[in-house]
This record gives C-alpha cells, sequence and structure tokens, in this order.
C-alpha cells in the first residue's frame, strides 16, 4: 500500500508541476464591437491540473484505507488506533494538507478553465487574465507532502497495530517481552 500511496502522490505532484510551467501568462485581447474576445494559446494546464487532482484523491483514499485495512486477517477498532498520539497528529496533519493541497490545485484549475470558457468581455480594458501564478506549483509540492504524511501516517498506524496486539495478549494471560523485562527489573531490585 506504501508503494501505491507514494506513486499515487508522485504523480500528482508531477502533473501539477508540468500544469504550473506550461500555463500561459495571458491570452491575446481581439477588439471587436463592444467587446473583447481573449485568444488563449492551447495548453494542457486544465487537463493536468484536474489530473493531478484526481492523483490527489486516488492517493489519499489509498493512504486512509491502508490505515484501517485488517492486515494479515487482524483488525483493531478504530478508538485503538487513535489512542497513539503521534498517529492522531500526523493522521490529522495528512487530513490538512490534503485539504490544502486540493484547494490550492482545483483553485486555479476551475479559474483557468473559466477564463477559457468565458472568453467574451465587455469591459474593452480587459487583459486577458490567467490564473493566479504559483497556485498549481504550491498545490503539487503540497500533495506530495500529503503523500509523505499518509505514508508516516500508516507506519505509525503499524505501531499502534502491534503495541494493541501486545495489550491484547498481555491481557489474556500470556506475557509478553515488556512483562518479563518488567520482572526481571524487579527481581533484582
Amino acid at each position: 500500500m506504501s508503494l501505491i500511496v507514494g506513486a499515487l502522490g508522485t504523480l500528482s505532484f508531477i502533473f501539477g508541476v508540468i500544469a504550473e510551467n506550461k500555463k500561459p501568462a495571458s491570452g491575446t485581447p481581439i477588439t471587436g464591437k463592444d467587446v473583447v474576445i481573449c485568444k488563449y494559446p492551447a495548453d494542457p494546464t486544465v487537463a493536468l491540473g484536474y489530473l493531478s487532482f484526481g492523483f490527489l484523491v486516488a492517493s489519499t483514499l489509498a493512504g486512509g484505507l491502508s490505515l484501517f485495512y485488517p492486515y494479515k486477517g487482524k483488525s483493531i477498532p478504530w478508538p485503538a488506533l487513535f489512542q497513539s498520539t503521534s498517529f492522531f497528529v500526523f493522521f490529522l496533519i495528512a487530513l490538512g494538507s490534503t485539504g490544502l493541497a486540493a484547494t490550492m490545485l482545483l483553485w486555479p484549475t476551475i479559474t483557468e478553465h473559466k477564463h477559457l470558457v468565458s472568453n467574451v468581455h465587455y469591459n474593452l480594458e480587459t487583459s486577458c487574465p490567467t490564473a493566479k501564478t504559483g497556485l498549481l506549483g504550491g498545490g503539487a509540492f503540497l500533495a506530495l507532502d500529503s503523500a509523505l504524511f499518509w505514508l508516516v501516517s500508516l507506519m505509525l498506524a503499524d505501531n499502534a497495530r502491534e503495541d494493541y496486539f501486545d495489550d491484547v495478549k498481555g491481557a489474556d494471560g500470556v506475557t509478553t517481552d515488556y512483562d518479563d523485562a518488567d520482572a526481571v527489573i524487579k527481581g533484582s531490585a
């Protein structure tokens, strides 16, 4: 699962950076009778922006599902995962960075799409704008960060699973390595 999350996050990053680099600075205004028609060069910015967002969503779904997927036929309750403070913190950071990345990828992509579709302006002073520069690139880096935070959360979930199963074994009367170490320390004192 970690390879899938990492690969999808990397693809989101790559498509976002290419979309940022291919975005035109502005369109060409063509003045007509009481209107300005903006002609934009053909570029893949909108398609690449949506692809980047799509791979971000896929990476997030794979990351989120992998956290709660029962490995080796063993599942643990969700509250047991969230008892680990470090897991909880990184889970929230992964969610937050995903939301911010999605916003920074979608906002300029939708704006650019709107500029391409609504290219007739009645303001004769228009300069044929494009979406704000830098947002797609920033969103791409946040998408990569998001995938990395999902990977860290996955590692911390593995630790929380091990702790949970160690506690369950200890509660069943089976001693764990920690119980043996405590007995040795108490016996020597």
